[in-house]
């Protein structure tokens, strides 16, 4: 079904007297060896020299263009395919139905023209962008809001475009004085291009029967041609360069500077260091218009992600989601819905970036989309979805292709009377095992096939034989070993004896097998400094003994027996050494630390019990004491914006890459849990976890009270998640496409297998796909993800998880079937490893380069000629660039000296190993108001737009990321929510800093704590609740988050970053 594209007409068009057209002074093209993915072959669309002039893209009049329906008809050239034409449908048509006659008075309403700056918002705020002319247009001073951008209901948007914009010829937009709407030539109504254009006349839109394979639909926008901001060429952050004239010569002071984008712009205002700038190319500081004063464009008039979030929610919340059809797109990561696997694994495991690949490498090249498939091999299922089933085949172990290996599934095809079959991806013919036979039905398939989980499920698991075993043994339940430093800092800040209280309990809920009394997991301690202490907790002894190895450089485990044991047999003797590690240390004064030799020692450990497992290191400083490992303070801010910045994120090499290796052959995973004062190297420190399956918590300037909490709910959702350990991944595909690389918190030693110390419930793997040869339609793309890992009883399994996707022909079939949150997960995985090679400002610049082309291609291949002045973004991704904005303002790519360099390296680690729900809410947080939420009601409030706009001073609003919580809390705050929530009597009564949230006995109180909770349990990491008052101190971390609006590090505001985009794709076209 072909969707009605939205249409929005943002202000700014004008082109100001005495212009000299379009500069493209801002932010010259970077090298062509940028554009495409990293390191690809340059390519792309040749820009004009730096300095030349190019005509205003806009009407020769100077006036706004007119909204242009963006129906995508018969008049695309597809591809370089020849138009037809096609008879009309009936009158009957109910496509045709669904719009009346246009009301015309919204038209005939202005009777006499509005000064001409004012035009332009007056036509945006009197058209209801959704309906079409369903109702009557408001005029521009009614008070309702304008509802831009809401999806209507699908049938609205039928095949024939609405014909307010075709049926009835110009004369109906000339009513009042000529020139207010007939700002471009007319042709500007024919939707068949003018013939000027050098196409054969084409029959109107709306003549192409939907059997043709219906278009993407597309969100356009009005001319975007000015910016609301004065920008002027790329600035680097906080660096202020003097603007650059058309010719880009410096400008002096006063002379007027020709804007990007044909408006001029005030010269003296942009001196001054632009604290805002961002290190794309986008300055921050507004500076004036010259020229009459522009309205402001209304915000509502731009995409919203919590519209198009909103939308589906109502659209397919609450719906099974059958995953028997090739190809179809799922609801969105935010949407709440529920599976039913029929052959193809649940989205929950896999997410696409299109579900329709391109048929040719070239189509693949043209459309810039990256192909990709994000796999969350562990993730959790919800309670009312099917578990995995498992299938065992007793010694002979699965059936496996003789050729390329896949394991048996639902795309392997039976002939001969079901004695041989076809492989689905290599198309190699096999014989069935005898054990395996089973009879062809009159259909061909197999009478046993929905008996079989792997010839009818997507998902399933397979018993491994011993042949998947290491050294063909069977292997031994994993272990955890907890080591902890106990160094000055840590004593003195009460952790190690936190630490201690909390795993008399904990250790309690190890995870254990479905329906196991109790965990097969062994359990090992290990104290720190800069020596190590070992301690034996058999459970024959009645008191724990230790013993220490000083000599750090050769790491060795000094005892076997006794060191990892089952903490249900050992309970009195390690409750005993637990009550004792704190006071044995209380005295200490050594604040020197080692950690690569824990590492080690841990690995040890693990491989004289011959098994795999987990270290929980509790670390709190740099290790500067003499040993293998030690680190020197590299931090240095002068390198920041520099060709050098990236040596920052560099782990140092060395010991550390060898430490990995070893934890990866061994199945040894670390997870670091931080606590620094100061600045540790994060950047190698969390390289050995990052590359091992493992985790990351940092606690900058812990404190028991305040962070000790937050702390404790980490490390028992780490200590009880579901994980598998020892495990090697494979991914294959069907001819034609080939897996060529793998983004996430992995190791790989060679160019297709993944290997994970071990794999959990959060973790997920981002794989980009080539074509290696052409694709059919008929035979779609389907891929395989098999993981071979050790489960927390000990025992070896086959994970399989299948998909299968449509290829297309059709650029416009691709763009359909996109996928935003997918996409955006890609792109801030591989901008976040290409920043350890290339400077940041090419990986930003690379970034909007991907963006701007995109949505060229998509405009230039499947949307309906328009004015160039219009922004047009295909149905699917029309939020796409909210998101990309935000990740370019992310601390890891923002580069600012004001941001620590561990902070940044530590959100690098956090999003290398996030799906795609992670990626979503993190650059896109929720803000939600809670000063109108209905007490009675079970639901969360629905979250506004996160911007700054939005936020009242008699507000009260709850913003969270899945990292972090803010509750915002407006100055004009009603005195009777305050009294509910906190049991202060007013706003000024509130404590600035420290306040937490009280639990009380009201309506209010139970429903915010409820709020709290069940948006906690949506998320992979514990968030601590911070309390921010407007115009308090703390109110700066609070505003970063607000992704729409201006970045507190440098950045643009999504509307700037808008017509910036808007202007490259523009740059492209022409």
């Amino acid at each position: 079904m072909s969707q009605q594209g939205y249409v929005a007409t943002p202000p700014y068009s004008q082109a100001q007297a005495g212009m000299g057209g379009y500069s493209t002074g801002f932010g010259n093209p970077p090298p062509q060896s940028h554009y495409g993915a990293y390191g690809s072959p340059p390519q792309g669309y040749s820009a004009p020299p730096t300095g030349v002039l190019k005509p205003p893209a806009s009407s020769p009049s100077g006036m706004p263009p007119i909204l242009v329906s963006s129906q995508y008809g018969a008049n695309i050239q597809q591809n370089g395919a020849h138009p037809h034409s096609f008879a009309p449908p009936a009158a009957s048509d109910p496509s045709m139905s669904s719009y009346g006659q246009p009301p015309q008075s919204a038209f005939y309403s202005m009777a006499q023209s509005p000064p001409p700056t004012q035009q332009l918002t007056n036509q945006m705020s009197s058209m209801n962008i959704a309906g079409y002319g369903q109702r009557p247009m408001q005029s521009p001073s009614s008070s309702a809001p304008p509802q831009q951008f809401q999806t209507s209901p699908p049938q609205q948007f039928q095949t024939s475009p609405p014909q307010q914009f075709q049926t009835s010829p110009p004369q109906q937009f000339q009513t009042s004085p000529p020139q207010q709407f007939q700002t471009s030539p007319p042709q500007q109504f024919q939707t068949s291009p003018p013939s000027a254009m050098g196409h054969p006349p084409l029959s109107p839109p709306g003549q192409q029967p939907p059997s043709l394979g219906s278009p993407p639909p597309m969100a356009t926008m009005g001319s975007m041609s000015a910016p609301p901001m004065g920008m002027s060429g790329p600035p680097g952050p906080g660096v202020h360069q003097p603007p650059l004239g058309p010719q880009g010569y410096q400008q002096q002071p006063g002379s007027p500077i020709a804007g990007p984008y044909g408006a001029q712009m005030a010269g003296p205002q942009m001196a001054g260091p632009q604290t805002g700038a961002f290190p794309g190319g986008f300055p921050g500081a507004p500076s004036q218009m010259a020229g009459p004063p522009q309205k402001k464009l209304d915000p509502d008039s731009i995409p919203s992600p919590t519209q198009v979030i909103e939308d589906d929610q109502v659209k397919r919340g609450g719906q099974v989601y059958v995953s028997n059809v090739r190809g179809q797109v799922p609801p969105l990561v935010t949407t709440d819905f529920t599976v039913q696997d029929q052959g193809n694994a649940s989205p929950r495991f896999m997410r696409c970036t299109t579900y329709s690949f391109p048929c040719t490498a070239d189509l693949a090249k043209q459309c810039k989309v990256p192909l990709a498939a994000i796999i969350k091999p562990f993730a959790t299922v919800p309670k009312n979805e099917t578990p995995l089933y498992i299938v065992n085949h007793g010694e002979t172990g699965p059936i496996r292709c003789n050729r390329c290996k896949a394991y048996m599934c639902p795309y392997m095809q039976f002939i001969d009377g079901g004695r041989r079959y076809q492989c689905g991806f290599c198309s190699c013919v096999n014989e069935v095992p005898a054990q395996y036979f089973q009879h062809l039905d009159h259909m061909g398939r197999r009478m046993d096939m929905y008996e079989r989980p792997e010839l009818s499920l997507g998902s399933y698991e397979f018993i491994a034989t011993l042949d998947y075993c290491k050294n063909n043994k069977p292997p031994n339940p994993p272990a955890y070993i907890f080591m902890i430093d106990v160094s000055y800092n840590n004593i003195k800040s009460g952790l190690v004896k936190l630490i201690c209280e909390e795993l008399k309990t904990l250790l309690d809920r190890l995870p254990k097998e479905e329906g196991a009394e109790s965990s097969a997991i062994k359990v090992g301690f290990v104290t720190y400094n800069k020596i190590l202490h070992f301690y034996n907790v058999k459970s024959a002894l009645a008191q724990p003994q230790m013993m220490v190895v000083s000599d750090v450089a050769e790491m060795f485990v000094p005892l076997l027996d006794g060191f990892l044991v089952n903490f249900q047999e050992s309970r009195p003797v390690i409750n005993n050494l637990l009550d004792q590690i704190p006071d044995m240390f209380a005295d200490t004064n050594e604040s020197e630390t080692v950690f690569a030799p824990v590492v080690q020692a841990g690995v040890e450990a693990l491989k004289a019990a011959e098994c795999s497992g987990k270290l929980f290191i509790f670390h709190s400083s740099i290790p500067t004491a003499e040993a293998p490992g030690k680190l020197k303070n590299r931090d240095d801010k002068k390198l920041v914006g520099t060709e050098k910045e990236k040596t920052l994120f560099q782990p140092q090499r060395g010991v550390y890459e060898q430490l990995t290796k070893d934890c990866v052959a061994q199945g040894c995973c670390v997870d670091l849990f931080l606590f620094p004062n100061q600045y540790v190297d994060m950047a190698t420190m969390g390289d050995v976890p990052s590359h091992t399956g493992g985790s990351i918590y940092k606690y900058s300037n812990f404190q028991v009270e305040v962070n000790g909490q937050h702390f404790l709910n980490d490390l028992k959702r780490d200590v009880e998640k579901s994980i598998g350990f020892d495990a090697i991944m494979r991914v294959r595909t069907g001819t034609g496409f080939r897996a060529t690389d793998f983004f996430g918190a992995v190791h790989m030693s060679n160019t297709t297998d993944v290997e994970m110390a071990a794999v959990d419930c959060d973790k997920a793997l981002t794989v980009e796909f080539k074509h290696d040869d052409t694709l059919s339609e008929e035979a779609g793309a389907v891929m395989q993800c098999a993981l071979l890992y050790t489960t927390i009883g000990g025992e070896r399994r086959l994970r399989i998880h299948n998909l299968s996707l449509n290829c297309s022909a059709q650029l416009s079939e691709l763009f359909k079937s996109c996928e935003t949150d997918a996409l955006i997960n890609f792109f801030a995985k591989s901008a976040y490893r290409a920043m350890l090679n290339q400077p940041l400002k090419a990986v930003r610049e690379i970034l909007v380069n991907q963006t701007a082309h995109m949505l060229a291609c998509y405009r230039k291949n499947c949307a309906t000629p328009s004015a160039a002045s219009q922004l047009i973004l295909p149905d699917a991704m029309k939020v796409f660039p909210v998101y990309m904005n935000s990740l370019l303002k992310t601390p890891s790519l923002v580069g600012s000296t004001e941001l620590s360099t561990d902070d940044r390296a530590f959100y690098r680690f956090m999003v290398m190993a996030m799906g795609v729900e992670e990626t979503q809410v993190l650059l896109y947080p929720r803000l939600i108001p809670l000063h109108t939420m209905d007490v009675s009601s079970e639901s969360i409030p629905a979250p506004v737009r996160c911007s700054e706009e939005r936020l009242s001073e008699s507000g009260m609003f709850l913003l969270e990321n899945g990292l972090s919580m803010f509750l915002w809390l407006g100055q004009a705050c009603s005195p009777d929510l305050i009294q509910n929530l906190f049991n202060v009597p007013s706003f000024g009564h509130l404590n600035s800093e420290g306040t937490s949230l009280p639990v009380l006995d009201n309506a209010h109180s139970r429903k915010l704590h409820s709020i709290i909770s069940s948006i906690s349990q949506q998320r992979a990491t514990s968030m601590k609740l911070l309390i921010v008052k407007q115009k308090d101190r703390a109110e700066m971390l609070f505003r970063q988050h607000l992704v729409e609006d201006k970045g507190l590090h440098g950045g643009a505001s999504y509307m700037d970053f808008l017509c910036y985009v808007h202007r490259e794709i523009r740059q492209l076209l022409t």
